[in-house]
């Protein structure tokens, strides 16, 4: 047992969606994007006077959450895409709620 006497090698943290150790710069991007819509969509959608960016963010991001979802190779990328996905739709739905995808 010489390896309990060795003090234990840890690597600093790194955050990273490549939780296979290959790259997957597309699945990365869509990631983000879905996630960035979806705070974007939910924060347009509290405010009424920006219900026609809510709604259309909130669209947008939903679709290509579900596209990001499906092309999803880890559990990390995964774990990123599904609060975009809800929060683009609820913002989507907020939006339409007041007053729909276009302003007036």
């Amino acid at each position: 047992m010489p390896h309990v006497l060795r003090p234990e090698e840890r690597r600093p943290f790194r955050f990273t969606l490549n939780t296979d150790g290959r790259a997957h710069p597309v699945e990365n991007a869509l990631t983000f994007f879905v996630l960035i819509c979806g705070i974007v969509a939910f924060v347009t959608g509290l405010i009424m006077a920006t219900h026609a960016v809510a709604s259309w963010v909130g669209l947008v991001g939903f679709l290509v959450g579900l596209y990001a979802q499906y092309r999803s190779e880890t559990t990390a990328e995964r774990s990123l895409i599904i609060p975009g996905i809800i929060g683009s739709f609820v913002g989507a739905a907020l939006g339409i709620a007041h007053g729909g995808f276009f302003p007036g």
